[in-house]
């Protein structure tokens, strides 16, 4: 599967979506794999998100699309224990927090980039203390 080209789950759930939403999903998307290129993805058609991590466990999650009638949530899990300095994060859960999005602009407000890859370096501890290796798979 290519960053630039999404699969027919992804597609399928954005297809409900519209076109504003489904590009700024499909944006959201690449912006991940720009900062997590050797992320997996995988699509909760039950859920209506898509999922990047490192494996199938919520330990290895890094971050998750959520697309909504407005726009799209990035959520980050266990962000409650990242550095947010910039006060992007929103939401009352107890680990995760999301980022809304707007528009494409949005990607590129100061702080998101460091979120992210922060999230990224916090799933791959979390892996190795547990000793599991990320698995290379195909995007």
């Amino acid at each position: 599967m290519s960053e630039s080209i999404p699969s027919k789950a992804v597609a399928d759930l954005l297809s409900d979506y519209a076109p504003e939403v489904r590009n700024l999903a499909l944006a959201a998307r690449t912006f991940v794999f720009k900062i997590v290129p050797d992320i997996t993805e995988q699509v909760d058609v039950k859920a209506r998100m898509i999922g990047y991590g490192y494996g199938p466990k919520y330990a290895d999650m890094v971050c998750v699309i959520m697309p909504t009638k407005g726009g799209v949530n990035l959520g980050i899990a266990y962000a409650m224990l990242l550095p947010d300095p910039k006060k992007l994060l929103e939401g009352k859960g107890k680990l995760h927090r999301h980022v809304k999005l707007k528009s494409k602009s949005d990607l590129a407000v100061a702080g998101l980039r460091s979120l992210l890859k922060a999230a990224s370096v916090a799933a791959l501890a979390r892996r190795e203390k547990t000793a599991q290796k990320p698995k290379k798979t195909k995007r």
